[in-house]
């Protein structure tokens, strides 16, 4: 059986890959037995539908932009020389 450690680390694996069967089915497991796993990964999904609305939320709000200057001194920054 996964330890909890484990388990968070394959939910939030999840997050970024599709998990192996075998992992899948471990965690499916653990999260059976395991209050608090069940509730990180909750609350671990909550956190990422909350980032996404917010992400979108600014994608669509007009008065938050960059000027062009802006842009370009962060592009110039970045730049490797």
């Amino acid at each position: 059986m996964l330890s909890c450690k484990e388990a968070s680390r394959l939910i939030s694996q999840s997050l970024d890959r599709q998990l192996t069967v075998r992992e899948r089915l471990s965690l499916r497991f653990h999260l059976l037995l395991c209050d608090m796993c069940t509730t990180f990964r909750r609350q671990l999904s909550l956190i990422r539908v909350a980032v996404r609305r917010y992400k979108t939320q600014i994608e669509n709000n007009e008065s938050i932009r960059l000027s062009e200057d802006a842009k370009l001194r962060i592009s110039n920054s970045i730049k490797i020389d």
